[in-house]
């Protein structure tokens, strides 16, 4: 009994102290509870100034896809004929060449070739135009735009060489040209045959002789007129010795005397001066009538041979008209006019042609037919395959503010999904169809290695608006703050909740972050906020 006693006491000091324990934590003095509400002291919020290299981008989501599609029709019809156009081979997409078939309709090919200039119409011998210069280019002649003899040659080579024959004219073609060209030469003979006879009838003969009489007389007259306009050899002597005379009476009156005598009276020299110049005048004016009285009798010799030639020819005209010659030569004539519109308007159909259909103009080859919208045994009456470039290019759009930031031939960086960058370049801004608000952005990769598969896909572009050179002090955009002079500054933690204001000059902003210039090193400590 004796050894439980002490335990109990022992315990009893515990539960004793426990309690006062307890008890003194929930009791506190009102200056305690006031300390314990107080918010603690505010302190700044800092980052460091860093030392790096800043590069500010564009993101633009879009789509990787073949380059410039271009809808592809026929100009015309396939063949000589306007019978249903039925395509017998349909396009097969893939690569287009220069020169390459794209399909087949009622068996004849439809050929690719590079031009700017669409085919519009059938070219024929004679047919001139971009349309046939550029044929000749692709042909590899001489690219002169008329549709000749060499032209000719090199599409039958060309259709040959493919396994198909040049478009030529039918047998009965054939025949009914040669009967135009017939008629043609017939017409000709005629007309020289009436205007050999009108022209050695007897009852014009002396009146063509007048008439060629009359014309020498009027080359006789003006020749006399040109020649009248000039001043007579005598008459030119005699002004050049008045001129003579008045310089040496000039000279006479300057020259000062030796000795004088009593003799030399200096109004003599005066007076030979003043008869020297009146002598000067009237030869000028001799020689002026003598010209004037030429040219007077030279004008009307003109005149009088020209009514000759007037009267000749009229006589002659009348003489003409009233014979019965003239009327054959005129229904001559006529005829063949006729004749020749007729070979000529047959002749634009005429020889071997390329027909419209059978040549579509490209602006850029090799491309490649993405899709083809017939298939044999089809008619073919609209857009039948479309063609793209064999360049891949990224269409996308940005928001409108972002879009001022672009510019054609920034760099670029095409990401796929699986985490490929291909460098690339934008090639347009603002040109395309994008929503309200947004502008459209085609992008151009700089090599095509490897995108094959990924036609359609889905890609991300960060285009480079601008970069430094090389690493630079960056601070937070935060940290700059505008003075009230107008300057920029940041507050520089110097101590435990002290800072200095300094100065600085921004560059680049990128990222967050803005290039800085001023009295500061990497490391140091800038006030972005308070807590």
């Amino acid at each position: 009994m004796k050894s439980r006693k002490p335990l109990a006491v022992l315990t009893g000091v515990v539960v004793v102290a426990a309690a006062g324990w307890g008890v003194s934590t929930r009791l506190r003095s009102p200056a305690d509870e006031a300390a314990m509400r107080t918010p603690p002291k505010p302190s700044l919020v800092t980052a460091p100034v860093e030392l790096r290299r800043l590069v500010s981008t564009v993101v633009v989501a879009g789509t990787l896809e073949y380059g410039s599609p271009q809808p592809v029709m026929l100009a015309g019809v396939v063949g000589g004929d306007e019978t249903l156009q039925r395509a017998t081979r349909a396009p097969v997409p893939g690569r287009v060449r220069d020169g390459g078939t794209l399909m087949e309709v009622n068996g004849r090919p439809v050929f690719a070739f590079t031009g700017k200039v669409p085919m519009h119409r059938t070219l024929a011998p004679g047919t001139r135009g971009e349309d046939v210069r550029q044929l000749q280019r692709a042909l590899r002649v001489r690219a002169s735009g008329v549709f000749d003899a060499a032209t000719v040659a090199a599409v039958t080579r060309f259709y040959a060489g493919k396994g198909y024959a040049a478009q030529r004219p039918t047998i009965e073609a054939r025949q009914r040209h040669d009967e135009l060209r017939r008629a043609v030469r017939t017409a000709q003979e005629t007309l020289a045959d009436q205007r050999k006879a009108l022209e050695q009838g007897r009852d014009v003969g002396p009146l063509k002789l007048r008439l060629a009489n009359a014309e020498q007389d009027l080359r006789d007259a003006e020749r006399a007129l040109a020649e009248a306009a000039g001043y007579l050899p005598e008459d030119v002597a005699k002004v050049e010795a008045a001129e003579a005379a008045v310089r040496a009476a000039e000279e006479k009156m300057q020259a000062p005397s030796p000795s004088p005598s009593p003799s030399a009276n200096p109004g003599n020299a005066q007076a030979d001066l003043d008869a020297a110049h009146r002598a000067l005048d009237r030869a000028r004016a001799e020689a002026e009538q003598a010209r004037e009285r030429r040219l007077t009798e030279a004008r009307k010799a003109v005149r009088l041979a020209r009514e000759a030639v007037a009267t000749a020819g009229q006589a002659l005209r009348q003489a003409r008209q009233l014979s019965p010659v003239k009327l054959k030569v005129a229904g001559a004539r006529e005829d063949l006019a006729a004749a020749r519109a007729l070979l000529v308007e047959y002749s634009r159909t005429y020889g071997t042609t390329v027909p419209a259909g059978e040549v579509v103009f490209l602006p850029k080859l090799p491309a490649r037919l993405h899709k083809a919208a017939v298939k044999a045994g089809e008619v073919v009456d609209k857009a039948f395959a479309t063609v793209t470039s064999s360049a891949f290019v990224v269409s996308g759009s940005v928001e409108a503010a972002e879009a001022k930031l672009l510019k054609r031939g920034l760099a670029a960086v095409v990401e796929t999904e699986a985490g490929k960058a291909i460098p690339a370049t934008v090639s347009s801004v603002g040109v395309g169809r994008a929503k309200a608000g947004a502008a459209a952005v085609l992008v151009t990769p700089r090599s095509m290695a490897g995108l094959k598969g990924l036609a359609g896909a889905g890609v991300t572009v960060r285009v480079t608006v601008g970069a430094t050179r090389e690493k630079v002090l960056s601070v937070p955009v935060a940290a700059v703050v505008t003075a009230a002079d107008g300057r920029p500054r940041v507050q520089v933690e110097v101590g435990a909740d002290r800072t200095k204001d300094v100065e600085v000059r921004t560059g680049l902003t990128a990222g967050g972050h803005v290039e800085v210039t001023g009295a500061l090193k990497e490391g140091d400590r800038v006030v972005v906020g308070g807590a």
